[in-house]
């Protein structure tokens, strides 16, 4: 049995390199979460709301399929908390934060702050704030706030930006991160 630390190979070091390989060659979704096919072709989220209350672990994914009855639960953990209205989420959403979680080495569950908006949630927090888009992806169920207690923004972003797929948004002074399944783009501060 070998040392693997001792020959220069380290977790977080095959974890840095997995990002390289995905940001310099994945331009494609498909490309972009080929580092999630590792333990048996498995894709598991794990969240909690703060809003309210509920946490939702499960295993959506299983060798090369999504699971119908995980993404309806996902759909409704990540409801609009105000009207209580669903739509369904898009799973490619779910694969970016389960990308950038697996970067991050966490075992800590995200926190959510904002999954599917209706459009009258989404009008009122556009009336309350500038950062609140009126097209968001949000309401059509392909996007998601996000947060770790153990990890900065900046960390998380910089995690979700490696998958190189869909929007990354940093929201330092909120201290929360948007990703989405819209065309790849960054910005924040």
């Amino acid at each position: 049995m070998t040392d693997n630390a001792s020959n220069g190979f380290t977790r977080r070091g095959l974890l840095a390199a997995f990002a390289a390989t995905a940001v310099t060659a994945a331009p494609t979704y498909a490309n972009a979460f080929g580092f999630l096919r590792g333990a048996g072709d498995v894709r598991r989220i794990r969240m909690y709301s703060g809003r309210t209350g509920e946490s939702i672990d499960t295993i959506y994914w299983i060798d090369g399929e999504y699971i119908p009855e995980a993404l309806n639960e996902i759909t409704y953990f990540m409801r609009d908390w105000r009207t209580g209205t669903t739509k369904d989420i898009d799973p490619r959403t779910i694969d970016i934060a389960v990308a950038a979680h697996r970067l991050l080495d966490v075992n800590e569950p995200y926190m959510l702050l904002s999954g599917y908006r209706s459009p009258q949630t989404n009008a009122m927090l556009r009336s309350r704030s500038r950062g609140v888009a009126r097209n968001s992806l949000h309401m059509k169920g392909q996007a998601a706030d996000l947060r770790l207690r153990s990890r900065s923004v900046s960390q998380i972003y910089r995690a979700a930006t490696a998958c190189n797929a869909g929007g990354v948004g940093k929201y330092s002074r909120s201290n929360f991160v948007h990703m989405d399944c819209g065309p790849i783009r960054t910005w924040g501060a």
